[in-house]
């Protein structure tokens, strides 16, 4: 009996441990002659969103480890920071600090965090978020971006400006960007619909798919991933692509105007479907290439890869 009542008596206090809140936030500050805003939380989920009020406020509720939270200013910069313990660790059962925060639109904003998911939209100034495992989601950034994860992934919509998206192992997904958008990963995959007119996409193992309209310039490098690429090219626009052995699929619209050169070094397939030109294979050795021209051959398309297969064709 004794046994039995220590057993639940322990249940029900771990229980209670577990449901202690951290400590209730809301504060504000006055941004007055402020510029910048640089936001960090180790582990949980943050919001930022601009406004049109001259003020930044933070509601939300911290960690349970959390020793409290840095709000200040200090010149022309506010401090948003959720001070923890030295060698703090969050298990299983923790959710971090669960944070919104509210900053003026114009604002120059960073945010760095380990396993924290970040939210951010309405933004007009520069954003920069750098997390480890953290999920991130922007919404309507412009200027500069940098959104960075190592293993979470990115979803980003309306973002305009230079925009520079990069995860190693999480995926990134891009919807109705503008400007010039750089799109980075190892082994994750990356989707793009994008109004940009100068793409670069870089993978090691993930495979590419973009569906764009009015290249000025577009750059693909991969080395076992797929990638597939619909596009309009702009007259005198430039697309370069390589590959090892991925395969590298193109789909021009049907008046595209340029200079294809395509070369495998290695053995790999170049495939035309645009005209009726045909690859030609080298007379020693497993090499091939394919010129040929459309249109005025204003614009100009470089594609290599060793052993990939290479295709071109109308959308």
């Amino acid at each position: 009996m004794r046994i039995s009542q220590w057993i639940i008596s322990l249940v029900f206090t771990g229980f209670a441990m577990q449901s202690i809140a951290g400590e209730k936030i809301n504060k504000s500050l006055p941004a007055d002659g402020v510029s910048n805003i640089t936001i960090e939380n180790l582990s949980g989920e943050v919001k930022i969103v601009g406004w049109d009020k001259e003020e930044v406020s933070v509601k939300g509720e911290l960690d349970d480890k959390a020793k409290g939270l840095i709000f200040e200013q200090t010149g022309s910069t506010i401090t948003v920071k959720v001070k923890m313990p030295r060698n703090s660790y969050s298990g299983w059962n923790d959710r971090g600090s669960e944070l919104t925060i509210k900053i003026p639109e114009n604002l120059r904003m960073k945010f760095t965090g380990v396993s924290s998911d970040v939210s951010v939209k309405n933004l007009l100034k520069s954003t920069e978020i750098k997390t480890v495992s953290g999920k991130i989601t922007a919404t309507a950034l412009n200027e500069y971006i940098e959104l960075a994860t190592v293993s979470g992934s990115i979803h980003s919509q309306d973002l305009s400006g230079k925009v520079q998206l990069v995860s190693v192992s999480g995926d990134i997904t891009d919807v109705d960007s503008t400007g010039r958008l750089q799109l980075k990963s190892v082994s994750g995959s990356i989707e793009s619909k994008s109004m940009a007119n100068e793409v670069l996409a870089n993978t090691v193992s993930g495979d590419i798919d973009l569906n764009l309209t009015g290249i000025d310039e577009l750059t693909i490098s991969t080395v076992s991933g797929d990638t597939i690429s619909r596009l309009s090219l702009n007259e005198n626009g430039l697309v370069k692509l390589s590959s090892v052995i991925g395969d590298l699929d193109m789909y021009f619209q049907s008046d595209v105007q340029a200079n294809f050169r395509l070369n495998a070094s290695a053995g790999g397939d170049l495939i035309n479907k645009l005209t009726s030109a045909k690859a030609k294979h080298a007379k020693y050795g497993p090499s091939s290439k394919l010129y040929f021209e459309t249109g005025n051959g204003n614009g100009s398309v470089r594609t290599s890869t060793v052993s990939g297969t290479i295709k071109i064709l109308s959308k």
